[in-house]
């Protein structure tokens, strides 16, 4: 997937399985997105390992040959870290990392890992390292295995406890000052929000990597990081936006991902505020993403899960300039035509039609079919605010075309 090489990335091998529940297509896109999120990480994909099973090894997660074999390819090579593309219980953790003897991680543990590099404020740190904590705190045992047993001697007698129970008291107490820290800041914001006036709040959503911060800098003109890696932008932006002459706040939020883990759900959902309080939802898809519906899926059922589904939105497919669709050959009469080889405008006559003008087609790098997009929100926005403010209403015409 990825032909980057560098001699400074980390070098891994990527481990997933295909059950009924994840056939090898499916199983083949979740290895592809692992192996993005282990390069945005820092490392480089050596190999994938997968095998077909009727559910993971309760033990190990895979077999037993297997893992045999993943084991022999990463002594002969050098691996230094086995990445799992689903979560690991404590145990399993503990046993493959006995038969692999390397660094083994799972993909929540990677996930957090680039939130822990990608997080630039106090209030984003404070959230990743909350998510941390309540990971780690099951699987205290296998990491400190040498500090289980009571120490005894002089002046280790008594009651006492045991160097894991210590741990394990000292993560929770961790989490319990967390916990407190982030309602201080959730007070203090929502007293920066409620300061910002009655303007309509508009807030981005969407998967990961989908040009969200990209659009973002068109329509407010300012520079707020993107770059081409999964979670690219952890911290909420929110920036005063003018259109025509409508002033409006737009949110730049942080992206999502299947197999989120739950840890990030629960410590992120306070950041999701700005999604619950916004008047106008501008889902962006990357409509060039061989999965762009699934990704459309998953952001649906985070913003059912944080109460936001219901919500006034306009769907962004974004990427327009790099959709390709896969050529189909009309003399092979076995070939069967898929979904993989629509035009863009046989997209627009699927379900995507019944949307109607809350569907828009950009590309905010290239900045086409800006001027549809804006006129587009500039019409919701405008509705939005006469709705709250009847008496404006002469305020804001039909929208007329910005000059360069």
């Amino acid at each position: 997937m990825l032909e980057k090489k560098d001699i400074n990335l980390e070098k891994a091998v990527l481990i997933g399985v295909v059950t009924k529940q994840q056939n090898e297509e499916k199983s083949k896109e979740y290895l592809d997105e692992l192996e993005f999120l282990t390069y945005t990480a820092g490392g480089e994909v050596v190999k994938r390992f997968t095998q077909k099973m009727e559910m993971p090894n309760p033990k190990t997660f895979i077999g037993t040959g297997k893992m045999q074999e993943v084991a022999e390819f990463i002594k002969e090579n050098e691996i230094g870290t086995a990445i799992f593309d689903d979560e690991l219980s404590a145990a399993q953790e503990r046993n493959i990392s006995k038969l692999l003897e390397c660094k083994v991680l799972d993909r929540t543990n990677l996930i957090l890992d680039i939130f822990a590099q990608r997080a630039q404020t106090s209030y984003a740190r404070t959230q990743v390292e909350l998510a941390q904590c309540e990971y780690l705190l099951p699987r205290l045992k296998g990491m400190w295995t040498h500090l289980e047993r009571q120490k005894g001697g002089i002046g280790m007698r008594g009651p006492g406890e045991t160097e894991i129970e210590t741990d394990r008291r000292i993560v929770r107490d961790r989490i319990t000052l967390l916990k407190d820290k982030i309602k201080n800041i959730d007070r203090q914001q929502s007293v920066q929000r409620g300061n910002r006036g009655q303007l309509v709040r508009v807030a981005l959503v969407g998967y990961t990597n989908v040009g969200k911060s990209t659009l973002m800098n068109v329509i407010s003109k300012s520079d707020v990081f993107a770059e081409d890696k999964l979670f690219a932008t952890l911290d909420t932006t929110v920036r005063k936006v003018v259109i025509g002459n409508l002033p409006f706040l737009v949110t730049d939020t942080v992206g999502f991902i299947r197999k989120l883990p739950t840890q990030l759900v629960e410590s992120f959902k306070s950041t999701l505020d700005e999604v619950r309080e916004a008047d106008l939802l501008l889902h962006v898809v990357d409509i060039s993403h061989p999965s762009f519906e699934d990704q459309i899926a998953s952001v649906n059922k985070i913003l059912g899960e944080i109460d936001s589904a219901n919500k006034p939105t306009i769907m962004v497919f974004n990427k327009i300039d790099t959709y390709e669709a896969v050529p189909f050959d009309d003399d092979d009469l076995i070939a069967v035509r898929t979904k993989e080889n629509y035009s863009l405008e046989e997209w627009k006559k699927t379900w995507m039609n019944k949307i109607g003008n809350d569907a828009i087609f950009i590309s905010a790098l290239n900045k086409e079919n800006m001027e549809a997009f804006k006129r587009r929100v500039y019409d919701e926005v405008r509705d939005i605010h006469v709705a709250r403010f009847p008496y404006n209403n002469f305020l804001y015409p039909d929208y007329q075309e910005e000059e360069e």
